[in-house]
């Protein structure tokens, strides 16, 4: 059974701006530890970085992209919704928010390809 406020689309924007928060939030400490390899492991690195050429390993960047355009812009609009006027547009700016999301991750993977 779904809880009525959890079948508002808002509801899901706030939903995917937790959710994208917490996987980059797990993300970063690989991406720093991948960053001092380059530093103290050069080989290992390199290593690391020719497996990043996977097709799959690209679609993950892209899931990665798109985590970190949905949490952006996912902020942009809790920002506008702070700061600006309130009005009727709440839903849109979150489907736009949404889509400019997938517009950016789509871009990244479409030239990553």
């Amino acid at each position: 059974m779904i809880r009525p406020h959890r079948s508002h689309p808002l509801w899901l924007a706030y939903f995917l701006h937790r959710v994208s928060g917490l996987a980059l939030a797990l993300f970063l400490p690989f991406h720093f530890l991948l960053l001092s390899m380059v530093i103290s492991q050069p080989q290992t690195a390199d290593a690391l970085l020719r497996f990043t050429d996977h097709l799959t390993v690209k679609l993950a960047e892209g899931g990665l992209v798109f985590l970190l355009a949905v949490h952006f812009f996912g902020g942009v609009r809790l920002l506008a919704l702070e700061f600006l006027p309130w009005s009727g547009k709440r839903k849109t700016i979150t489907a736009a928010a949404i889509a400019f999301a997938f517009f950016v991750s789509g871009s990244f993977v479409l030239r990553a390809v």
